[in-house]
């Protein structure tokens, strides 16, 4: 939560200064993520005729009681087929970066994630205000985690104090999936 704190208010700051300069932006959210409980809020920002910059944060604190801490950034850099951004299909290019701690059964998980992956989305016009955006994207994410096992000792998987990471690895992973509504600004 301590995170969240930090990176909303960085996330604002941005989505304010860019009003000033930009042609055309965008603030939304992501229902996906709002069912699973994790409050989310996105910025898009047209760059070019065809392109837009996307960055978003989210987080969440025990969803549906389960013992789980996450806080996130993503950005994405999107290509729109269409001549105008923020409307049809689009292609992209997805970088995020998480903190989280959580128990799965009897697995306790804490530590870093760092990911890049493709994504691919469709935006439906609702109106001159509104969009509905189907998105989905996957890639690569590299992780450095505390792993134990919730019964264990904890002291026998970190002597003398030293917390570091005992589990670091690679895995392929959905970096991006959601049906977002977005308010267009500008």
């Amino acid at each position: 939560m301590k995170h969240i704190k930090i990176i909303l208010p960085i996330l604002l700051l941005f989505c304010s200064y860019t009003l000033v300069s930009a042609q055309q932006i965008a603030i939304k959210t992501n229902g996906l993520m709002l069912l699973a409980l994790t409050p989310n809020l996105e910025c898009e920002l047209v760059t070019g005729e065809h392109s837009s910059f996307n960055v978003g944060a989210f987080g969440h604190k025990k969803p549906y009681g389960i013992d789980s801490k996450v806080v996130g950034l993503q950005a994405e850099y999107r290509y729109w087929f269409n001549g105008r951004p923020m409307t049809r299909e689009y292609i992209g290019v997805a970088a995020l970066g998480s903190t989280y701690d959580m128990q799965m059964r009897n697995h306790v998980y804490d530590g870093d994630a760092i990911g890049l992956g493709l994504t691919a989305g469709y935006s439906i016009s609702l109106g001159r205000k509104f969009n509905l955006e189907f998105y989905g994207g996957f890639g690569v994410l590299a992780f450095a985690q505390k792993f134990y096992y919730k019964y264990d000792n904890y002291e026998d998987y970190f002597p003398d104090g030293n917390i570091s990471t005992n589990s670091k690895g690679f895995k392929l992973f959905p970096t991006k999936l959601g049906i977002s509504i977005s308010y267009i600004i500008n």
